[in-house]
C-alpha cells in the first residue's frame, strides 16, 4: 500500500463526549484517534460537505453565465411533454 501525503498535525478542541466516543471507536477497532478522525471527515466530506462544494460551484458556474434559466428549462420540457401526447 503506498503511503499518503499528510498535512502538518494541527490541532482542535472537541467536546469532551465526541472525544470520549472517538477514543473508545479508536480502542474497540485497534486503530489511533486519527484514523477514526479521517474517516469521519471523509463521511463528512461525502455528504454534507460534498454538497456544500457543489452550491458553490453551482454559484460560481451561474456567474460565469454557465446557468440555464429555469423558466426556458420548464417551457422546453413542456413543448416536449406536448409533442409526446400528441
Amino acid at each position: 500500500m503506498t503511503e499518503r501525503e499528510l498535512s502538518d498535525p494541527i490541532s482542535m478542541r472537541l467536546p469532551i463526549d465526541i472525544l470520549s466516543d472517538i477514543e473508545e471507536i479508536a480502542s474497540i477497532c485497534q486503530r489511533s484517534r486519527s484514523w477514526v478522525f479521517v474517516r469521519a471527515m471523509k463521511a463528512y466530506l461525502a455528504a454534507e460537505g460534498r454538497e456544500i462544494l457543489d452550491l458553490a460551484q453551482a454559484r460560481r458556474d451561474i456567474e460565469n453565465g454557465e446557468g440555464q434559466d429555469l423558466d426556458e428549462v420548464i417551457a422546453e420540457v413542456d413543448a416536449i411533454l406536448k409533442d409526446a401526447a400528441a
